[in-house]
């Protein structure tokens, strides 16, 4: 008996826009939660909510990761920098291509949405490797001369330990609690039930995702030159080959234009709701009558 063929996971355009606009929205308004929330400092270590990284974690993980990870790093580019009157050029290009990285390859690495113990290593791999881009990055811009830190005097490679224990602090303390715990949660709760929302089967075994296939040494490479290049930007960010935008709203108006943004993010975030629980309806009635 021949083997059946395995089925490719493809979208539609109009279900990639809705991938892309719901993950845009829903971290854009999540980020600006995060900026609400204080921060301690210890030292040069501060100990924070760096970000809830369960949402675009379980959009990747359900739907198609590549759209989805975009989708999230974008949003926090325009709802948590440019509507607040913020943007730092190539500096956030690095920032871009780290954690879009980061969700994109969590995202592959789940086959079965169901496997709890599959969504805990994904969600875990990627926040760590996010955070240790970042970390290798500001490292590495320490070493090169294009920033200075030296926590110890005279001893520049004291940038290692305070990175360490950020990477540390960002990893066990945001990466457990508002990533790894809420994705293992929802992930296998909301499988099944937000894909008919798009008109999308759930996912499984048999599917497929195309550019998931690229898992292994082309994703390795790929890896390797993203993380290359997000150095890159944020090299000539430091170094003065940059276009910086900075009109610090929250300056002029206060804290309070925070709520504003969050405001618009969670507007496009209810009209992409609606609109899928209306075309949802819409293709439920079709089905009953037919």
């Amino acid at each position: 008996m021949s083997q059946l063929k395995k089925e490719r996971y493809t979208l539609t355009q109009a279900q990639k826009m809705m991938v892309f606009i719901l993950s845009m929205s829903l971290y854009g308004l999540s980020n600006m939660i995060t900026e609400l929330v204080p921060s301690v400092n210890l030292g040069p270590i501060e100990f924070s909510i760096e970000y809830f990284a369960f949402i675009p974690l379980t959009l990747c993980m359900l739907f198609h990761p590549l759209y989805a990870a975009i989708g999230a790093a974008l949003g926090e580019v325009i709802f948590g920098e440019i509507m607040l009157g913020q943007f730092g050029g190539f500096g956030e290009l690095e920032k871009f291509i780290a954690f879009s990285l980061a969700m994109y390859i969590a995202g592959t690495l789940v086959r079965d949405p169901r496997n709890k113990r599959q969504v805990a290593v994904a969600a875990m791999m990627g926040v760590i490797i996010h955070q240790a881009i970042s970390s290798m990055v500001d490292i590495m811009k320490v070493w090169v001369g294009v920033e200075e830190l030296e926590a110890v005097n005279g001893l520049a490679e004291s940038v290692v330990i305070i990175e360490g224990f950020a990477f540390l602090n960002d990893v066990l303390f945001s990466g457990i609690l508002f990533a790894l715990l809420p994705t293992v949660y929802l992930v296998p709760r909301l499988y099944g039930k937000m894909e008919p929302l798009l008109g999308m089967k759930p996912r499984d075994n048999q599917t497929r995702y195309s550019l998931g296939e690229i898992v292994g040494p082309r994703l390795v490479v790929l890896g390797i030159f993203l993380a290359g290049a997000a150095f890159l930007f944020e090299y000539l960010s430091e170094a003065g080959f940059n276009w910086e935008w900075e009109a610090d709203f929250v300056g002029m108006f206060g804290e309070g234009f925070i709520w504003i943004s969050m405001a618009v993010a969670a507007v496009v975030a209810g009209i992409t709701i609606a609109v899928l629980l209306k075309k949802r309806a819409s293709n439920i009635e079709e089905e009953r009558v037919s």
